[in-house]
C-alpha cells in the first residue's frame, strides 16, 4: 500500500521547499530554479495521484510505476533535508559554547562543491520525475476528489442463532440496556464499540432478533450507515425499511422528514445504525434533532454499532459497551463448526489438534475464526491445515467476506499522517508492550509529526495522535505510567500495519535471506539473529540505522545508549544540537556543563544506571526544553541542584533507586518566593536516606502539580505542612513508608485531591485509627489504608 503514502510525502516535499529557512535557502541560491521545477513537478503529480491510487488496483503497470514514484518522492525528501543537515552543521561550525576540536569535526565534513553536488542531485530527480511521467501519460489518469475509501459494505438483521457462539452473556447486556427506562436522555443511544471483525453486527441482530425485544419495540428498523452518513439517503433507507411500498427515491429532505414524520408520529421504536463512522457531529445532530421532533423517541432506543470510540462520543452520552474477543474454548467450538459437518471433527483427531494451534492465532476475533475454518472445511489433508497454521493470514486466499478489506477500512478512514504513523508500528514485534513516549520519539525522528498550528511541542502532537489511534480501537491502552502509557496492537491489526507498510518497512530476524534495496525503515528484533546481514550494506537509503560518525548527524533526535556502560561520552556530542530525547549510562563521577549548554532542544533526559554519578552539573538551566527528567539507579548521587528551578518546562521528575540521594531543596533568595515552574508529576522509589521534599520545586509548581507517588522510602518520617499549598494535586499515593506517623493537618484544603493511597505504613495506619476527627479523615472517602 506505498500508494496510500505518496500523496503525504509529496505534499510533505512541496512544504519543506516553501519553507526553507533562511540558511537553508542560502545554501540553496545557486539550485533555486532545480527547486522551482521539483516543486511545479510534484505539485502537478500530486493532482494526478488519487485517481492513479483508485486505477492501480486494476493495472498491474500502473501498480508498479507508483513504486518507483515512491522512491523518487523519498529521494527528493532526502534531498531537501540534505539542507537542512548542512545548515546543522554550519550552526555547529559557529556555536559559541561548542570547542574547537568538535568545530574542526565539523568542518572536515564540509564539501566546497556543496551547491554543485546539490543541483546535479535535484536535476537527476527531476530527469527520472520526467521520465516517470511520459510513463504515466498512457494511464490516462485525471484530477480526483480525496475519496480514499473503496469498500463498500451492506449489511442485513437475519442470524441464525445456532451460528452464534459465545454471545449470550454480551446479548443479555444490550437487552438489558434496552429494556432500562432512558432517565431523561434526550437521545437513547447504546453504542456497540470494537474492532473490525469483532462481532458487533452479529451481536446486534441477536439482540434485534430476539422476542422479548420484538415485544418491546413494536417497531424496528434496520440501518447500514456504513461511510457515508448523507441525511437523505438514511432517510430514504428507514422509510424504505418501515414501509418498502413508499415512493421516495426522489423526494426532497423535507419531503422525505414529513414522510418519516407520519411513520414514526408517537411510537416507540427500535432504530439501529450499523457500521457508523461518521466522525462529523453537525450531521449526526442534524439527524438526531429530526428524530427529536418525531414524538417519543425518549422511549425508543437506537442502537449505533462503530470500530471508534470518537464516533461512539459524538453520537451518545453514555459509555460504550466495548464488545471483547471471544474466549479461546468458544473460537476452538467455532472453527470446529466451519471446518468439519456436524460430528465429522471426532473423526481428524490429528487435524484437531493443528487446528486449536490455528485458532491460536485468531486471538479471539470471531471473523477470522469463521474465515480460515470454512477455508479448511472438506479438506483432510494435514498439510492443508500445517500450510494454514505456519502462513501469514494475508498471504491467504480469502472467502467473500474478506477479512482485509474489513480492517483495512479502519486503515482508510485515517488522515494520510496517521497512515504512515500506524504503518511503521510494523517494525515492532507482534505482542510487543509499546510505550507512548518511545513510539512518540521513533514518529518525531522519521519526520512523521506534522507542525501544529497551535505551536504545540512534537511531544504533544504524537500524544495527540496515539489519542487518534485509541479511540479508532486500532490499539488498546495498558497502564499508564510517568511517562505516557503502555499499550498493545491485536495480532490482526499488526497485521494490518504489515500489510499496508510493505516495502516501507521491513523486520529483520534469522530468515530474513532477501531485503527490498529501496526499504526505508529496518528493525532487528531477533534473539537469533548472530550477526547483521551482508546485503544490509548495500542499503542506502535505509533512515533507521545508527553509524559509528553519529557526531555527524547534527538532526539527531532520539539517543538511546541505556545499558551502554561508557567512561564518558565524547566531545563530540556537543554537535548535536537537535538532541530531543537522551537515555546513557555513563561511569563518570561528573556531567560536563558545556554538553549542556548546546542542547537547548532536549526534553528527555534519562541518567540510568551511573554508579559513579555523584552530582549533576549546576548548569541545568541551559536545558530550558526539558520537560522530562529520570533518575534510575544512580547510587552515588547526594542532591539534585538548585538550577532546576530555572527550568520552567519541567512537567515530570521521577527518581527511583538512588540510595545516598536527600531532596531537601528550600527556598533561599526573594525569587525563589515567586517561582512558575510546570511540574505536573513527581515520583520518587527506594531512596533510602531520604527525608525532605524539595520544597523549591513542588511548591513552585503549586498551581500544576497533579500527582505524588513516595514509595519505599524507610527513612521518610514526615509530610510537610506546606503540602497544602498544591492546590491543583489530584493524586497522592504513600506506599512502604515504615516510618511515616501522620499526615498534616489542613489537608481538607486539597480540594481537587481525588486519590489518596496509603500503603504499608503501619504507624500511621494505627494513628488513623486514633485520629478520626483530624482534619485528613474529612477526605477519608478517597482514601485506602492497609
Amino acid at each position: 500500500m506505498a500508494e496510500t503514502f505518496l500523496l503525504d510525502i509529496a505534499q510533505r516535499v512541496v512544504e519543506k521547499i516553501a519553507h526553507l529557512s533562511v540558511e537553508e535557502a542560502r545554501l540553496a541560491f545557486n539550485v533555486q530554479s532545480h527547486l522551482r521545477k521539483l516543486k511545479e513537478t510534484l505539485s502537478r503529480i500530486k493532482a494526478l495521484l488519487l485517481d492513479a491510487e483508485r486505477q492501480q488496483h486494476q493495472n498491474e503497470k500502473l501498480h508498479l510505476s507508483m513504486w518507483k514514484l515512491r522512491d523518487i518522492f523519498y529521494d527528493a525528501e532526502d534531498v531537501i533535508d540534505d539542507f537542512k543537515c548542512e545548515a546543522l552543521r554550519k550552526q555547529v561550525v559557529n556555536h559559541p559554547n561548542i570547542t574547537f576540536k568538535v568545530r574542526f569535526l565539523a568542518s572536515c565534513s564540509l564539501l566546497l562543491s556543496f551547491s554543485i553536488k546539490m543541483g546535479h542531485k535535484i536535476e537527476v530527480i527531476n530527469q527520472r520525475l520526467n521520465e516517470l511521467a511520459i510513463e504515466w501519460d498512457n494511464f490516462n489518469l485525471g484530477q480526483g476528489t480525496d475519496n480514499r475509501h473503496v469498500f463498500n459494505r451492506e449489511t442485513h438483521s437475519f442470524v441464525n442463532s445456532k451460528d452464534v457462539i459465545g454471545r449470550d452473556v454480551d446479548k443479555e447486556n444490550i437487552i438489558d440496556l434496552l429494556m432500562k427506562p432512558s432517565e431523561g436522555l434526550d437521545v437513547p443511544v447504546i453504542p456497540i464499540v470494537g474492532i473490525g471483525g469483532i462481532g458487533k453486527t452479529t451481536l446486534t441482530r441477536l439482540v434485534y432478533n430476539d422476542n422479548r425485544v420484538n415485544r418491546h419495540f413494536p417497531l424496528k428498523i434496520w440501518i447500514c450507515v456504513s461511510e457515508e452518513f448523507d441525511l437523505t439517503r438514511l432517510l430514504k433507507l428507514m422509510i424504505h425499511s418501515i414501509n418498502k411500498g413508499e415512493q421516495c427515491d426522489d423526494s426532497t429532505v423535507e419531503a422525505l422528514q414529513t414522510c418519516l414524520r407520519s411513520l414514526l408520529s408517537d411510537k416507540k421504536f427500535l432504530l439501529v445504525l450499523d457500521d457508523a463512522w461518521n466522525e462529523n457531529q453537525a450531521r449526526w445532530i442534524e439527524l438526531r434533532d429530526l428524530l427529536r421532533s418525531m414524538g417519543g423517541l425518549s422511549q425508543s432506543k437506537i442502537i449505533v454499532t462503530t470500530r471508534s470510540l470518537k464516533v461512539a462520543s459524538i453520537m451518545s452520552s453514555i459509555r460504550p459497551y466495548e464488545l471483547k474477543v471471544l474466549p479461546h474454548e468458544d473460537c476452538l467450538i467455532l472453527f470446529t463448526k466451519w471446518a468439519f459437518n456436524d460430528g465429522d471433527d471426532g473423526q481428524y483427531p490429528n487435524l484437531m489438534r493443528i487446528g486449536e494451534e490455528i485458532v491460536k492465532k485468531c486471538k479471539g476475533v470471531p471473523l477470522v475464526v469463521r474465515t480460515l475454518g470454512s477455508l479448511l472445511f472438506m479438506k483432510t489433508d494435514e498439510s492443508d491445515w500445517i500450510s494454514v497454521r505456519d502462513n501469514e493470514i494475508w498471504k491467504l486466499e480469502h472467502a467473500e467476506n474478506e477479512i482485509l478489506p474489513v480492517l483495512k477500512l479502519c486503515y482508510n478512514h485515517l488522515p494520510s499522517h496517521l497512515q504512515r504513523c500506524f504503518a511503521v508500528m510494523s517494525l515492532y514485534k507482534k505482542d510487543s508492550i509499546y510505550y507512548s513516549d518511545k513510539v512518540i520519539q521513533f514518529w518525531m525522528a522519521n519526520g512523521l509529526l506534522e507542525h501544529s498550528k497551535q505551536k504545540q511541542e512534537c511531544v504533544d502532537v504524537g500524544g495527540r495522535y496515539l489519542n487518534e489511534l485509541l479511540l479508532r480501537c486500532l490499539i488498546q491502552k495498558e497502564t499508564d505510567y510517568a511517562l505516557g502509557f503502555t499499550f498493545k496492537m491485536h495480532d490482526l491489526i499488526h497485521d494490518l500495519a504489515l500489510d499496508v507498510s510493505q516495502k516501507e518497512c521491513k523486520t529483520v530476524n534469522s530468515q530474513s535471506y532477501v531485503i527490498d534495496e529501496n526499504v526505508r525503515h529496518l528493525s532487528f528484533c531477533d534473539d537469533k539473529l548472530l550477526k547483521v546481514p551482508q546485503d544490509l550494506k548495500k542499503l542506502k537509503n535505509v533512515r533507521t540505522k545508527l553509524p559509528s560518525s553519529f557526531y555527524k548527524l547534527q538532526s539527531l533526535q532520539t539517543l538511546r545508549m541505556y545499558g551502554i556502560p561508557l567512561m564518558q561520552l565524547p566531545v563530540s556530542v556537543e554537535s548535536l544540537i537537535e538532541l530531543r530525547y537522551l537515555e546513557i549510562t555513563i561511569k563518570a563521577k561528573h556531567l560536563k556543563e558545556t554538553w549542556l549548554r548546546c542542547w537547548t532542544s532536549l526534553q528527555y533526559l534519562g541518567l540510568f544506571e551511573c554508579d559513579n554519578l555523584e552530582c549533576l552539573p549546576e548548569g541545568m538551566q541551559y536545558l530550558t526544553s526539558l520537560r522530562r527528567l529520570v533518575l534510575f539507579g544512580c547510587p552515588n548521587l547526594v542532591s539534585l541542584p538548585r538550577s532546576l528551578k530555572h527550568l520552567t518546562k519541567l512537567e515530570v521528575l521521577k527518581i527511583s533507586c538512588c540510595e545516598k540521594i536527600n531532596l531537601r531543596m528550600e527556598p533561599e533568595e526573594k525569587e525563589d518566593k515567586d517561582l512558575q515552574l510546570s511540574l505536573k508529576t513527581f515520583s520518587i522509589r527506594s531512596l533510602d536516606v531520604l527525608t525532605d521534599l524539595p520544597q523549591l520545586l513542588l511548591e513552585g509548581s503549586s498551581s500544576t502539580l497533579q500527582q505524588i507517588q513516595i514509595e519505599n522510602c524507610d527513612k521518610f518520617a514526615v509530610l510537610p505542612a506546606w503540602l497544602q499549598n498544591l492546590t491543583s494535586l489530584h493524586k497522592l499515593e504513600i506506599i512502604e513508608c515504615p516510618r511515616l506517623l501522620t499526615l498534616p493537618g489542613g489537608m481538607d484544603h486539597l480540594t481537587g485531591l481525588r486519590q489518596l493511597r496509603i500503603r504499608a505504613c503501619p504507624n500511621l495506619g494505627r494513628r488513623c485509627q486514633k485520629d478520626g476527627g483530624s482534619d485528613w479523615h474529612k477526605i477519608a472517602h478517597i482514601q485506602e489504608i492497609d
